[in-house]
C-alpha cells in the first residue's frame, strides 16, 4: 500500500505527500547509487553508480536505462548550472568537473593551494554562478569508492569556486566528513551534512552577500540514522537522507514526516516538468514519488 510508505509527524506533512501516490523502483543493479541529477531540458536523471565507476540516465520519456559515461573517474555527487551544464564531482579525480554542451571536460577544481583535494562529495550552484563543494575523504579511505591515496588538504572542508575569476576559496572548517549541501529558496541560508560523527548531523549557516557563511548552528539531528544527502522545497522544507528513509523537516527543524525506503537512501533531486517528482537513489536502485509539493528552483 502507498500510505506504508509514509510516516506522519505533523499534519503539515500530509500537505506535501498524497497517500495514494506510490513509491516507484526505476532502475536497480547498482552497487552504490548516488548523485541524482535532473536534467529538465533532456527529462531523464543522471546518477552514479560509484563503485561501478559508471554514470548511469533513465529517460522519463520512455523509462529506458543506460549508461551515460564509463569510467566516470568514480563521479558521486552532481548538478545543473543555469547553462544546462552538468557539474560533477569526482572521487577518483579528486576534482570537480563540468560537463559542456559538446561533451568536453573542463577542470573547475583540482588543487587549493597547490595541493589536491580529498575527494569531492557533492556540489550545488549559485544564482550568481558560484560553484559550491564539498570534501571529505570518503574517495581516498579505500579504493571502493575511488583511489586509496594519502591526504593533501589539512582537513575536509567546504569550498567555493568564485564565477568570475575562478578563484577557489575555503568558506568552512571543523567538519569530520562533510557531505550533502543545499541553500535555502532565498539562498540567505547554506544546509550541510556532516556524515562523519557516527549520527545524523545536518548543519545551518547564514550565508552573506559577499559569499561569506557566518553564525554556524545546528539544525537537525537523528540519533539512529546517518545523514547524506538533502535537497530543499519551494517553501522551505528540508528534505534530507537518514538511513532508509527521507526526512522532511520544516525550516525550523522540525521533524514533520518521512518517506520510507527498502534500501539505504543516498541522496535526492526534485525533477519532473513540475519539479514535484522526488527521485531517490538508494544502495542499488533509484526510485520516485510523486508529491504535492515542488522542490525550490536551483539555478
Amino acid at each position: 500500500m502507498a500510505d506504508d510508505d509514509y510516516v506522519i509527524h505533523h499534519a503539515e506533512f500530509r500537505r506535501c505527500i498524497r497517500l495514494s501516490a506510490n513509491l516507484e523502483r526505476l532502475a536497480d543493479g547498482c552497487r552504490w547509487a548516488e548523485g541524482p541529477t535532473w536534467f529538465a531540458a533532456m527529462r531523464c536523471v543522471v546518477w552514479s553508480d560509484i563503485p561501478n565507476e559508471r554514470l548511469l540516465r533513465w529517460d522519463e520519456t520512455n523509462g529506458q536505462v543506460g549508461v551515460f559515461r564509463q569510467p566516470s573517474g568514480y563521479a558521486n555527487g552532481g548538478t545543473v548550472d543555469r547553462q544546462g551544464r552538468m557539474i560533477s564531482c569526482e572521487q577518483g579525480g579528486r576534482r570537480v568537473i563540468r560537463t559542456e554542451h559538446d561533451g568536453r571536460i573542463s577542470v573547475l577544481a583540482e588543487h587549493y593551494r597547490g595541493r589536491r583535494f580529498n575527494s569531492p562529495n557533492d556540489v550545488v550552484v549559485q544564482s550568481n554562478d558560484a560553484v559550491w563543494f564539498t570534501d571529505p575523504s570518503y574517495g581516498i579511505d579505500s579504493s571502493y569508492e575511488g583511489v586509496r591515496a594519502p591526504a593533501e588538504q589539512d582537513g575536509c572542508h567546504i569550498y567555493r569556486i568564485d564565477p568570475a575569476d575562478g578563484a577557489i576559496e575555503r568558506v568552512a572548517e571543523g567538519f569530520v566528513q562533510p557531505n550533502g549541501l543545499a541553500f535555502s529558496p532565498d539562498e540567505s541560508r547554506l544546509y550541510v551534512v556532516d556524515s562523519g560523527v557516527g549520527s545524523g548531523l545536518l548543519r545551518v549557516f547564514d550565508v552573506g552577500d559577499d559569499g561569506r557563511l557566518s553564525a554556524a548552528r545546528t539544525f537537525a539531528t537523528c540519533a539512529d540514522a546517518v545523514y547524506d544527502g538533502l535537497r530543499v522545497d519551494e517553501d522551505g522544507r528540508v528534505w534530507v537522507s537518514a538511513g532508509a528513509a527521507v526526512h522532511c523537516h520544516r525550516a525550523d527543524g522540525e521533524l514533520i514526516g518521512e518517506i520510507r525506503l527498502p534500501e539505504r537512501v543516498s541522496n535526492l533531486v526534485f525533477g519532473g516538468p513540475k519539479r514535484n517528482r522526488l527521485f531517490i537513489t538508494a544502495t542499488t536502485s533509484l526510485y520516485s514519488v510523486l508529491l504535492a509539493v515542488c522542490g525550490a528552483r536551483t539555478v
